[in-house]
């Protein structure tokens, strides 16, 4: 990983980690606002890394709610 991505990795997991503590999930847009007035290329590769990152999570949630959800399903029906 070059520098510049493992900067708008560290930089996309704190801005996560933030959002969460605030309760703000758009906090995003301002920090990579903040970035593009001095590197555009920086907020592009901190917007690719923050949005991955927050799909990957919204996907991990999805699964274990699927795996919640038919556990409930097979507990309910022992035939299945």
């Amino acid at each position: 990983m070059d520098d510049l991505q493992k900067m708008a990795s560290e930089l996309a997991a704190e801005c996560i980690a933030v959002q969460k503590e605030i309760g703000d999930e758009r906090l995003f847009i301002q920090v990579a606002s903040v970035l593009g007035a001095s590197s555009q290329t920086l907020e592009e590769a901190f917007l690719t890394n923050v949005r991955t990152k927050m799909a990957a999570e919204k996907a991990r949630a999805f699964l274990v709610e699927t795996l919640r959800v038919h556990g409930a399903s097979t507990d309910t029906n022992p035939h299945t």
